[in-house]
């Protein structure tokens, strides 16, 4: 046993997982880039009080799961444990909406969350995230929502399930806050413990709740959709038409809540079959209030959050063959001590030439040179000798074909591009 491992709800991406991925991610990028998104980096640590005061204090991320600590100067500082917060202190710091109608904004980032880990669930894990920022526009809505839908369909998962609701405003909602509430302290003795603290601080949060004991006392429970007040119904009856118009297929679920207090109108969530009770893939919704709340100007906004681990577990479950084309181009193989200068210099003539390149460094015999050019994946073998090095020449070898040709040094990256364009076509 190693004396070390992971701590516990992190885990190591292998270079032989990391190409698979760097394509997921890089199929996020494209998509972000063609809906016109730009990319933004926040700190991995923010001053805490941006996520107590704006994520809500009864939040389960808040109250049990957030990772606070604090720094040498007595600052309290909290690992980001979502995106969308730090992205709005971002907008706001930076005046990143000045002179744009909307703020398209993607992410890709860590994220920290003191939680117990269970099926593409980790303490540390990447979330994926898109902010729409300055509209108030239903369209802007499904637009966020495709661009999801679409990410997923793009990397092979196509058995989602979006579903779909919304949570009204300031306005329409303490009238249901009331109505809920009335109902929950009929059966209030009931409740888990946890329930019974929401029915009193934050009752919304009830239908999180994961325990059947409570999901059954609230089945009969009232719906929000039949307290919305006219903006917030035309609003989600104009966001259900677009998403027809876009081909977006969603469920309507009146019990769908988002984790956080900052949300407002829509809520979305994906969810797939293959990660058991915690289904969830991805979600988000309106967020209208977090600019002014964070000192801006009132400013609607809109975004999601996708948790790439939980992304991976499903794409794993649904055995989708992703690219993972990490192999090498060449490997330079040496024979004799005389030809070891020119082959460092050929390794470096051929990187600087684009072609990936490796060769050995531990003196191995040539036998056991091919062997970890086959381990390596590579396509071609150069091999340099004494006799090569003199002549200003190579053999190249074919890995696929075992065919060997004698090359010219000063015709070799010329000959390797030819052959690895026939072998893409």
């Amino acid at each position: 046993m190693p004396e070390y491992s992971a701590p516990r709800g992190t885990r190591d991406v292998l270079p032989s997982e990391s190409a698979k991925w760097q394509y997921v991610e890089s199929k996020f990028r494209d998509i972000c880039h063609i809906y016109g998104y730009r990319e933004l980096r926040t700190p991995t640590f923010e001053h805490t009080e941006l996520f107590t005061r704006n994520l809500g204090e009864t939040t389960d991320v808040v109250s049990k799961e957030m990772y606070t600590f604090e720094d040498r100067g007595g600052r309290s500082i909290t690992l980001k444990p979502e995106g969308t917060a730090p992205a709005i202190r971002a907008y706001v710091e930076h005046n990143l909406g000045a002179g744009l109608p909307v703020a398209k904004l993607y992410y890709i980032t860590r994220v920290f969350r003191y939680e117990r880990p269970q099926a593409g669930r980790y303490r540390e894990h990447t979330q994926l995230g898109v902010e729409a920022i300055g509209s108030l526009d239903p369209a802007l809505d499904a637009e966020v929502i495709s661009l999801a839908a679409r990410f997923y369909s793009s990397i092979g998962i196509r058995d989602l399930q979006l579903k779909l609701n919304s949570i009204g405003c300031p306005k329409c909602r303490p009238a249901y806050r009331q109505a809920l509430v009335d109902f929950a302290k009929t059966r209030v003795d009931n409740l888990c413990p946890t329930c019974q603290i929401r029915c009193e601080l934050n009752p919304l949060r009830m239908f999180d709740c994961k325990s059947p004991e409570c999901q059954e006392l609230l089945a009969n429970a009232p719906v929000l959709l039949d307290y919305l007040g006219e903006e917030c119904r035309a609003h989600f009856e104009s966001v259900q038409a677009y998403l027809q118009d876009l081909s977006v297929q969603y469920n309507l679920d009146p019990r769908l809540v988002r984790g956080f207090d900052y949300y407002t109108k829509t809520a979305f969530e994906f969810v797939s079959g293959e990660l058991g009770a915690q289904n969830a893939i991805g979600g988000g919704g309106r967020y209208d209030n977090l600019v002014e709340e964070l000192g801006g100007a009132p400013t609607p906004a809109i975004g999601f959050g996708i948790g790439l681990e939980r992304v991976m577990a499903v794409l794993e479950k649904l055995g989708v063959d992703l690219p993972a084309d990490s192999s090498l181009a060449v490997f330079v193989a040496v024979v004799g001590e005389a030809a070891r200068r020119p082959a460092v210099r050929l390794v470096s003539d051929l990187r600087m030439a684009g072609i990936s390149t490796d060769t050995d460094y531990t003196n191995r015999s040539l036998k056991s040179q091919m062997k970890l050019a086959d381990r390596l994946g590579a396509r071609f073998v150069v091999i340099l000798g004494e006799t090569e090095a003199a002549s200003s020449t190579v053999v190249l070898r074919d890995m696929a074909t075992s065919e060997q040709i004698m090359v010219p040094l000063a015709n070799l990256s010329t000959t390797i591009y030819t052959r690895l364009q026939k072998k893409a076509e």
